[in-house]
């Protein structure tokens, strides 16, 4: 055999072992890490010392979604959390379908909150640090319109700040997916339940690696404004809270419920954004690679962040190409060990079923399925195409950071 035979063979044997630690290695070895080292806590500083029910601001960004908005209201007023003490902040500038109005009519029975409006459209980024400048309360939640939080959730955030050096704290993102739902929510439920499984990893071993923007909480004196253009605001504000030494704790307990996309063309253009947000995170966060100066924090964020960003995706295709060219190598190196040859068509034959299987996923997203075997390829693959497509858009400088409206299942 060749020096180019081990060389193909070594590449792809590393490729498929960067896929297998992305996807799952990551997680076991977090796992065994959790059970040898405890986690330091470190002592809390006098001035991150609370209240024992602090005042808490819950920002709301609804641009044009005056069709959530008696609900999320509703749903900010049903928190067990004391009335006196949560003051609610509707972000909607720059809306036109009448969100400013219906919220000046409540806000003659509700005292505790205040409404920033405006015809301009500035973008989520440029509207929250606008709010953040308002802002007086110790503690901030940031929620989305469109998601229902269960009524406990205020109060198990607020919680978790008693912990010492906790700068920030994440709820869980819940995909609400209804009987038979099409492959797009199947699978986007099941990937965020096995990112909730990640991130209590996460948070045993030292951090979680960015919040979720449907509901995260911070120490208002730790906010920094952020770039207008930013896509992924939540984050970049969660690990730029990381970098200078506090935690962010992680709280299931503490839930926003989604419907799924619309469907799977909405999915894909909600994934791309996220994508080349991902890519820009990743060039304005880069001195986290440092692993001398962030440790643990390093070590977690390219394992569980930049891997699936920026390296992952890219192997899929290569490992394919990298396979038929080690069964073109073994053609003309007349190779008669029969376990060698046969390997090498066993991993392609996988590999092509595996893309099979998320194509049938793919023609029956719109379709009413529970065929597991089908939408969970599809949704890997799906994820990892629409990575590839939002490096293509960070390339381009596609970016903005004025809100882009997704369409979301009823």
């Amino acid at each position: 055999m060749t020096s180019l035979y081990y060389l193909t063979s070594f590449l792809f044997f590393f490729l498929t072992f960067l896929v297998f630690y992305t996807y799952l290695g990551y997680g076991i070895v977090t796992w065994l890490l959790v059970k040898v080292r405890s986690v330091n806590s470190g002592a809390i500083k006098p001035e991150d010392r609370l209240a024992s029910t602090p005042d808490i601001t819950m920002i709301v960004p609804a641009y044009n979604e005056l069709a959530y908005l008696p609900n999320k209201l509703q749903n900010c007023l049903d928190q067990d959390y004391p009335a006196e003490h949560l003051h609610l902040l509707f972000v909607i500038e720059g809306s036109t379908d009448g969100s400013a109005e219906y919220l000046e009519k409540q806000k003659a029975n509700l005292p505790n909150l205040t409404i920033i409006s405006g015809t301009q459209r500035l973008g989520k980024v440029a509207a929250m640090n606008r709010a953040m400048r308002q802002i007086k309360t110790p503690l901030t939640i940031f929620t989305d319109a469109n998601t229902h939080l269960n009524p406990e959730a205020v109060s198990r955030l607020a919680k978790r700040f008693e912990v010492a050096n906790v700068g920030a704290v994440t709820g869980e993102k819940r995909i609400s997916v209804q009987g038979q739902e099409a492959a797009a929510g199947s699978g986007e439920g099941l990937y965020w339940r096995y990112e909730s499984f990640l991130k209590k990893l996460d948070a045993q071993l030292h951090t979680i690696v960015g919040a979720a923007g449907e509901l995260f909480a911070i120490r208002t004196k730790l906010y920094e404004p952020v770039e207008t253009d930013t896509l992924l605001d939540d984050f970049v504000i969660s690990l730029r809270i990381a970098e200078r030494g506090y935690r962010v704790e992680y709280a299931p307990d503490a839930y926003a419920l989604e419907r799924p996309s619309h469907s799977v063309g909405e999915e894909m253009k909600r994934k791309v954004r996220i994508a080349a947000g991902g890519f820009q995170a990743i060039r304005r966060l880069a001195h986290l690679l440092n692993f001398f100066k962030y440790g643990w924090l390093s070590f977690q964020y390219v394992s569980h962040r930049v891997l699936r960003w920026a390296v992952t995706p890219f192997c899929l295709p290569l490992l394919f190409l990298l396979n038929v060219i080690m069964l073109v190598q073994v053609s003309q190196l007349s190779i008669s060990d029969s376990a060698t040859i046969t390997f090498w068509w066993g991993i392609l034959l996988l590999q092509t079923v595996f893309y099979l299987a998320a194509y049938v996923g793919y023609t029956l997203e719109n379709r009413q399925t529970r065929w597991k075997l089908t939408f969970v390829p599809f949704y890997f693959v799906f994820m990892n195409w629409c990575v590839l497509a939002g490096f293509t858009r960070f390339c381009n400088g596609n970016i903005s950071g004025i809100w882009e409206k997704s369409k979301r299942a009823i």
